[in-house]
């Protein structure tokens, strides 16, 4: 049994296959997932997990260069917009229009969808090198 870290063994897995600038989406409960990228569902209920939780968790073990965000969660969701602000406050954000997001998503190496229940709680992260 795993000791530390990442106990999920798909998203550990995930994240011991990136390469740089891959991508990866942690998203809320209503983010369509496109035909083709992976689904790892931790959804249970509404709320549970939280996208901050699962964004943490993945936060531990992923060396990340640049975050994707739509536009919208600035006016839909400020209370996340500030939190993702300030935890990337040393990384690219990138904003850009809900339908340009979910059209990104495609490029995904998997979509990691949380229980969360707030509008525009979705993230794309793409992987940087750790030397």
């Amino acid at each position: 049994m795993k000791k530390t870290g990442l106990l999920n063994s798909e998203i550990s897995y995930l994240i011991s296959r990136l390469g740089h600038t891959d991508t990866i989406v942690i998203s809320d409960a209503g983010l369509p997932i496109p035909k083709g990228v992976q689904r790892i569902d931790l959804a249970l209920v509404p709320g549970k997990p939280s996208f901050i939780e699962v964004l943490d968790g993945v936060l531990m073990e992923m060396k990340v260069e640049k975050v994707t965000i739509a536009t919208e969660m600035k006016q839909q969701n400020p209370d996340l917009y500030k939190i993702i602000t300030e935890k990337f406050k040393d990384i690219e954000i990138e904003e850009v229009s809900h339908t340009e997001f979910k059209n990104q998503t495609a490029k995904a190496q998997a979509v990691i969808r949380t229980g969360e229940f707030k509008p525009f709680a979705n993230i794309i992260l793409q992987a940087g090198v750790v030397f």
